[in-house]
């Protein structure tokens, strides 16, 4: 218990309310105590403890991760919130989020959504990855997003399928993958899921907070208010 206390203490000056007054002043065996008494405030505790260690891992890469591939992004690309989501066309969890992510946009003309692709499922989810980045070269990036998510199994016709439906030049974006355009852009954003600690999809940064799998648009739109807070603070 008395390693729970260390960290209470330790993060109750981040804390406002009942808690951190009750805390104040205390010493290791009443806080102990305290604690037993009032287990809830060790939730708080470990999530503030959460909260801290993800921002330790975002802040040094904000601008990094924070800057799209050109194109790819979703939502208003000037706007003033952004969220990135690293995504794999072959995650039924992504496919499922697309109707969230579209929501929060028309729900927040200032969210700028910067999509990182993760391939991380299969082959295929990688050669889609690449024919999105070309996408986005040509200007397409949300036709062929939308339209890859929409054809459900992840193959060559499919993907082909998605492009042709996205208005993708074929050969052009066939020609650009096969020369290698978008390898660094591919292995820099695994380079970036490692280092923030992602391993799965779809995963979420906005502000300071890190969201895994398929949370849903209130969880999401909660740390999207957030982050339009703290910058407006």
């Amino acid at each position: 218990m008395r390693w729970i206390a260390t960290i209470v203490v330790s993060l109750i000056a981040g804390f406002a309310g009942a808690a951190a007054f009750a805390l104040s002043g205390l010493g290791d065996r009443q806080t102990e105590a305290y604690i037993m008494a009032n287990p809830e405030v060790l939730p708080q505790a470990m999530a503030e403890l959460q909260r801290r260690q993800t921002l330790e891992r975002i802040e040094p890469m904000r601008a990094e991760i924070e800057t799209p591939f050109p194109g790819a992004v979703l939502g208003n690309p000037q706007g003033t919130i952004t969220l990135v989501e690293f995504t794999d066309y072959a995650c039924s969890f992504c496919r499922q989020s697309v109707a969230d992510v579209n929501a929060l946009i028309a729900a927040n003309p200032d969210l700028k959504v910067v999509i990182r692709e993760y391939p991380i499922l299969s082959a295929e989810s990688a050669d889609a990855a690449r024919m999105a980045l070309a996408a986005a070269q040509q200007g397409r990036f949300e036709a062929f997003h939308n339209a890859m998510f929409a054809m459900g199994q992840v193959t060559s016709a499919s993907i082909d399928a998605a492009a042709t439906t996205a208005g993708v030049d074929l050969e052009r974006a066939h020609a650009a993958i096969a020369a290698g355009q978008f390898e660094a852009q591919l292995q820099n954003n695994v380079f970036m899921a490692q280092t923030l600690g992602i391993s799965g999809t779809p995963s979420w940064i906005v502000g300071d907070r890190a969201l895994d799998g398929a949370v849903g648009r209130e969880a999401i739109g909660r740390a999207v208010a957030e982050a339009r807070q703290a910058r407006n603070s």
